[in-house]
């Protein structure tokens, strides 16, 4: 059973998928994390990327991230080209680890663009993580010391909060980590319940 976890920038989906990590018989896959190993380690992204972006896209053989960043959250067709050129290999990854996780109850999908991905699609349920948006500016500020105004364009760049929660399963609001923990209790055991239906 796959389980979609995404939230936009500053949410707190990874502090949510840690605390999935912790649940017996789980498995968590960060696309984010996965991706970004890729863009390193494969042939046919990093040659596809220097195609697109220039020699400056990669720096002693590591993705220059400042260097796409600072094109693609400024550009919305240069950010689809990027889509277009990663996930499908990360699509590819991710299938080969539901085959090495087949025994698990099921797998947690975390992705912050899973429904502009359409990654949404091989998920049986999806749970959206929510933080009022001044809340997520702040922690994302604090966290990686970007100004206001980069952060408002990464945040442009992906879904309206509204559009996620409506197709989503399961809402978790995360301001206070107790609350959040029992939230993904809650979540949990009803996964577990419907993963022996499926």
């Amino acid at each position: 059973m796959i389980v979609g976890l995404t939230g936009g920038i500053g949410s707190g989906k990874t502090t949510v998928a840690k605390i999935f990590a912790n649940k017996e018989h789980v498995a968590i896959y960060i696309a984010d994390l996965e991706a970004k190993k890729l863009m390193s380690s494969s042939d046919k992204i990093k040659t596809k990327l220097i195609a697109e972006f220039g020699s400056q896209a990669y720096k002693n053989n590591q993705l220059n991230r400042p260097f796409i960043a600072d094109i693609v959250f400024k550009n919305k067709s240069k950010l689809a080209t990027l889509n277009s050129i990663v996930h499908p290999e990360v699509r590819n990854h991710f299938q080969s680890f539901i085959k090495e996780h087949k025994d698990k109850t099921y797998i947690i999908y975390e992705n912050a663009i899973l429904f502009e991905s359409k990654a949404d699609k091989v998920c049986d349920f999806i749970i959206s993580v929510f933080v009022p948006i001044n809340i997520r500016i702040e922690r994302v500020m604090q966290r990686d010391a970007s100004s206001k105004s980069q952060i408002l364009e990464r945040i442009n760049n992906q879904w309206k909060e509204d559009k996620k929660l409506l197709q989503s399963n399961y809402i978790i609001k995360n301001l206070l980590l107790d609350i959040t923990e029992n939230q993904v209790n809650n979540i949990h055991k009803i996964l577990t319940e419907k993963s022996k239906l499926i």
